[in-house]
């Protein structure tokens, strides 16, 4: 799903952890700001989201979040601890 383009990769892990290492392309959307209502970072409910956390206990608490608030189209991908592909460095910032 990733290889073709067109979802959101979501982190929802800390800013600090995100800024460690993260998917290439993922957007940084800590746990803690899932509330209940839509998200400016992710506009569109129908919107493919892939979510991940570092070992997927979050992750799968936010796919629920996210379904709650009304995203119809959400996937867990799990830790990133268990990512074997490349990620990259840098701030959530800009």
């Amino acid at each position: 799903m990733i290889d073709e383009g067109d979802v959101a990769i979501v982190d929802v892990r800390t800013e600090s952890e995100y800024d460690e290492a993260h998917i290439p392309g993922a957007i940084s959307l800590p746990f803690d700001e899932i509330g209940t209502n839509k998200l400016g970072s992710l506009p569109d409910l129908d919107e493919t989201i892939i979510v991940y956390c570092r070992t997927g206990v979050q992750s799968k608490l936010a796919v629920g979040k996210l379904m709650y608030i009304g995203y119809t189209d959400v996937y867990d991908l799990g830790g990133i601890r268990d990512w074997t592909y490349s990620t990259e460095r840098g701030s959530s910032i800009g």
